[in-house]
């Protein structure tokens, strides 16, 4: 493994690139990760680093960066649009392709997460992506998204405590209030405003954690980001990653909107899907085991075996 820098844009960033063996070699393929919400570096909270391990293992390079403004990358995420985001994966893919012994052509995208509608994002703009791979990628909008993972939240931290079902649909009609101000441009004033006179954030579990005048401003921007565009637009075959028991992202709607852009007349003929959803896994794909949590059994092979098909 070696770091190495590359630029997007007026953005310079950081990241580390791994080998097999520790050097290329003639015709190797390579793997771009691409980190999910928030402030991801390189390891995406560590949650990366089996899945690099695997694919050296395999006989891949690997390549995964810090996002904008974290660790050793320029920039600040929260001023990005999903233009700038698929351009800074896309500026990986360069990278990676570039270096000595890797085969450009056998060399794709993998998204975890928000990543997974970047890497969407970014493949289907390009005719040269050969695979993409998006795992715990929600095929709803972020606004939809995180509606489904505050009802969760909420529900999760009621109980039988109460009368949640009250609470719950009052904090359920504040963040429709707010997505509703966010499609008009409100500022961070006046939302703030709307929380406190709800009663506070607590209302809103952890979706309003952190929430500044540049996060809001990144969320409202984001909000309707559809992704079904995108993978109409496809031209490679997908993988489509999921955990059965995901709390952040409606997986049945997810793997619905997936087939049916895979169905819709406008999509490339070479852009096959496959979905593997992994039951009782949670939003890493992971299941309890005697440690705490560990990948569901047979998703890392999942990976390769679906990567060296192709």
């Amino acid at each position: 493994m070696r770091d190495v820098a590359f630029g997007s844009g007026a953005v310079r960033l950081a990241g580390s690139l791994s080998v097999p063996g520790g050097r290329a070699g003639a015709g190797v393929a390579g793997v771009v990760l691409v980190g999910g919400s928030g402030p991801t570096d390189r390891d995406n909270g560590g949650y990366f680093l089996p899945l690099r391990r695997h694919l050296l293992r395999a006989g891949l390079a690997v390549l995964s960066y810090d996002k904008r403004g974290v660790g050793g990358s320029s920039g600040d995420w929260r001023a990005a649009t999903m233009d700038d985001l698929a351009a800074d994966a896309t500026a990986a893919l360069a990278c990676l392709r570039a270096q000595p012994g890797i085969r450009p052509e056998a060399t794709g995208l993998f998204g975890h997460s928000e990543g997974g509608w970047v890497a969407l994002h970014a493949s289907a703009a390009r005719d040269d992506v050969p695979w993409v791979i998006t795992n715990s990628c929600p095929g709803v909008s972020p606004a939809v998204q995180e509606r489904h993972a505050l009802a969760n939240r909420l529900r999760a931290a009621h109980g039988d405590r109460g009368d949640p079902h009250a609470d719950s649909d009052r904090a359920l009609a504040l963040y429709d209030r707010l997505v509703r101000a966010g499609r008009r441009d409100a500022d961070f004033r006046t939302v703030a405003r709307f929380v406190d006179d709800a009663g506070g954030p607590a209302r809103l579990a952890e979706f309003w954690d952190g929430m500044d005048e540049r996060l809001w401003t990144f969320l409202k921007r984001m909000q309707d980001h559809d992704p079904a565009s995108d993978l109409r637009a496809l031209r490679c075959p997908q993988l489509a990653l999921f955990g059965g028991a995901d709390p952040l992202v409606p997986i049945a709607d997810s793997v619905h909107r997936f087939t049916l852009a895979a169905c819709h007349p406008a999509r490339a003929r070479q852009a096959t899907l496959t979905v593997e959803v992994f039951p009782g896994a949670d939003h890493r794909v992971q299941v309890r085991d005697p440690g705490g949590r560990a990948l569901a059994p047979g998703y890392l092979d999942t990976v390769t075996r679906w990567l060296a098909g192709r």
